[in-house]
């Protein structure tokens, strides 16, 4: 399993994922789920998936080979971010068509998703969900956030605190906590996290960073907001029967 969020607010679009695969308790390994494409002042991109990762790999694969062969359409010549959702949507149907009969020989789930954003030149910041079948929805001011894998623990947080306004600061911190409940209530999600942070209009990521066990921020952000949670608790009004 693993946990990934991206959040499109009004100042740019946060994307996050952990780095933990796991198939069975005794065989879990790290592998980076985050992807970045970018053409500095042209185009910028972030791609982060769930699922299995053979399948997730090898979509990634095939879009990156597009883009060394120049082929005619690929993710660094799209007109637009639609176009580049719906590359993405292609390239996951035609690893799923070549390897799903053989992974359903094996009772082994080929399903997987990605979630697609950023900016290209001459168009707005726009964000994607590509399912398992290769379709896609974006992201709205109404819904202005996509979750895949491990989504339930992570949810809370963000529904209570993410709105367009919200200011990127803000935004990050309430993702990482997100991530917080989810590693503390599902082992199968885990660290190292993965973070980019796109400033709107800028066609350029220059905020990534990497969070392991011993980063120190994230050591800080967990005892506070623990902490946090507990002193709310405390203050909650007692039910007078």
């Amino acid at each position: 399993m693993t946990y990934c969020v991206a959040t499109m607010i009004d100042a740019g679009i946060v994307f996050a994922s952990d780095s933990r695969t796991n198939a069975g308790i005794d065989n879990v390994s790290t592998f980076r789920k985050m992807k970045v494409f970018e053409r500095s002042g042209e185009r910028a991109l972030v791609i982060v998936n769930s699922g299995n990762l053979a399948v997730t790999q090898a979509t990634i694969n095939l879009l990156e080979q597009a883009i060394k062969r120049n082929a005619e359409n690929n993710l660094m010549n799209a007109n637009s971010m639609y176009d580049v959702a719906e590359l993405i949507g292609i390239a996951l149907r035609e690893v799923r068509h070549r390897d799903g009969p053989f992974l359903m020989e094996n009772n082994v789930d080929g399903n997987a998703n990605f979630i697609v954003g950023g900016q290209i030149a001459d168009e707005e910041q726009r964000l994607f969900l590509v399912y398992s079948e290769g379709n896609f929805i974006e992201a709205t001011a109404e819904t202005p956030y996509f979750q895949i894998g491990e989504v339930k623990y992570g949810k809370p947080i963000i529904d209570r605190v993410i709105n367009a306004g919200t200011c990127m600061e803000d935004t990050i911190k309430c993702v990482l906590v997100s991530f917080d409940s989810t590693m503390r209530s599902n082992l199968s999600v885990g660290m190292p996290i993965d973070l980019a942070c796109y400033n709107r209009g800028s066609l350029h990521l220059k905020n990534i960073h990497r969070f392991d066990e011993k980063d120190v921020y994230m050591q800080q952000l967990r005892s506070s907001w623990g902490e946090g949670v507990r002193r709310a608790f405390a203050q909650l009004p007692n039910f007078v029967w």
